[in-house]
């Protein structure tokens, strides 16, 4: 008599401050980039779900946007609703942290976690660690204090012990079936997903802060057989920062254009054709419509 293997699936929470390294902890469990990255703090605006599934297990991961307590406009807002949801679906929350920085006000993002809900919490960047002595002393420091299922130390960016971290987490769901087919690796559309490769370009290529003062909105998606069309729009609030997005004979448009073509190519293993303009829409960020079309909750 063969018995049935008992599955496990539900919702892993990735939660932590900005530059903890939620969106690379991401893209290397699932082992594909789902979710953009840079160096800068609140690269990442909505929640992106990245599915890793086994023969037993499936975790969906949620990356949200780093913990936050100044709402400056209505996109800090839909933020923070993004983060508040996915606390909400959690089975369990999966807190990163860096390493090497002891960041305030860990009470109030602790405070946030819904009771009853299993919490695992991961150490990341042990590699740049000079003492590896540390570590024993942050794990005995945080399991006194908050008292969590497991403490785990890994390095998202050289995948060190994400095996061991999924074998903390994987315990924890509730036994049931996959949520999702067995060979997904998100749950985001393509067209979301484009539009984050063109902002992520932005992050990269543009000076320090207009970034957070552009978000980008896919008009057309259209899949041909042998090729697919974009057009994208990067909003900007004011006139002024459209002229530094194009740059010099639209040559920093040209730029941006040109590297986000060649993540959408990878992420479709396929041609794409990208068309990307610029629109001037003053106070898109508190928008709750343009919000919405970007992917964000409401706020309000």
């Amino acid at each position: 008599m063969t018995t049935t293997p008992v599955t496990r699936s539900g919702y892993v929470t990735i939660i932590g401050r900005p530059n903890a390294g939620k969106s690379t902890l991401l893209n290397a469990l699932v082992g594909q980039k789902i979710s953009i990255t840079s160096r800068r703090p609140q690269t990442t605006r909505h929640n992106v779900a990245g599915i890793y599934t086994t023969e037993v297990c499936q975790l969906v991961f949620l990356d949200t946007p780093g913990f936050q307590t100044q709402y400056s406009s209505g996109l800090t807002k839909a933020m923070d609703r993004a983060l508040k949801n996915a606390l909400s679906e959690a089975h369990v929350v999966l807190w990163l942290l860096d390493v090497l920085v002891r960041p305030h006000e860990d009470e109030v993002l602790f405070a946030r976690i819904p009771p009853h809900t299993s919490l695992v919490m991961a150490l990341n960047k042990i590699d740049r660690l000079d003492n590896k002595n540390e570590v024993l002393d942050s794990i005995q420091s945080l399991d006194q204090v908050y008292h969590p299922k497991a403490i785990v130390p890994i390095s998202a960016q050289n995948k060190l012990q994400l095996d061991t971290l999924i074998e903390a987490l994987a315990p924890l769901l509730p036994e049931q079936e996959f949520l999702y087919p067995e060979d997904h690796v998100t749950t985001s559309s393509v067209r979301v997903l484009a539009a984050e490769m063109v902002r992520e370009k932005l992050f990269r290529l543009l000076g320090q802060e207009l970034p957070y003062s552009t978000a980008v909105e896919i008009e057309t998606f259209e899949e041909k057989t042998t090729l697919t069309k974009i057009r994208a729009v990067i909003l900007v609030d004011k006139p002024g920062q459209k002229a530094i997005v194009i740059g010099k004979d639209g040559e920093k448009l040209k730029e941006i254009g040109t590297a986000a073509r060649k993540d959408i190519e990878k992420l479709l293993d396929r041609k794409v054709f990208l068309e990307i303009w610029v629109k001037v829409k003053q106070s898109w960020a508190d928008d709750q419509r343009t919000l919405e079309r970007i992917g964000l909750p409401k706020f309000d």
